[in-house]
C-alpha cells in the first residue's frame, strides 16, 4: 500500500501533463500536416517566415509561391504555416 501511495502523485502528474500538453500538441500537428498535404494551386498561404503569397505550383516536397510583386519563391512544404480563406 505504501508503494501505491508514493506512486499515485507521479501518475496523476503524468496524466495531467499528457492531457494538457502532449495530446493538444499532437492534434495541432495532425491538423498542420493535413493542411500541408491538401495544398493546391491558387491557395493563399502564409509561410513560417511571414511571407504572404499564392501557391503557383506544387511538387512532392516543395511549393512555389507567387508574391505580390509577381516574384516566385520556392519553399519546403513544411514552411507553410497557414492557408487563408479570404
Amino acid at each position: 500500500m505504501e508503494i501505491f501511495a508514493s506512486i499515485w502523485p507521479l501518475l496523476l502528474m503524468f496524466a495531467i501533463f499528457y492531457f494538457l500538453l502532449i495530446r493538444p500538441q499532437q492534434k495541432r500537428q495532425k491538423a498542420v500536416q493535413k493542411m500541408q498535404s491538401e495544398l493546391k494551386k491558387g491557395d493563399k498561404v502564409v509561410t513560417i517566415g511571414g511571407m504572404h503569397g499564392i501557391v503557383d505550383s506544387i511538387d512532392e516536397g516543395q511549393v512555389i509561391i507567387k508574391g505580390g510583386d509577381g516574384s516566385r519563391l520556392t519553399f519546403d512544404r513544411a514552411a507553410i504555416r497557414d492557408v487563408k480563406n479570404d
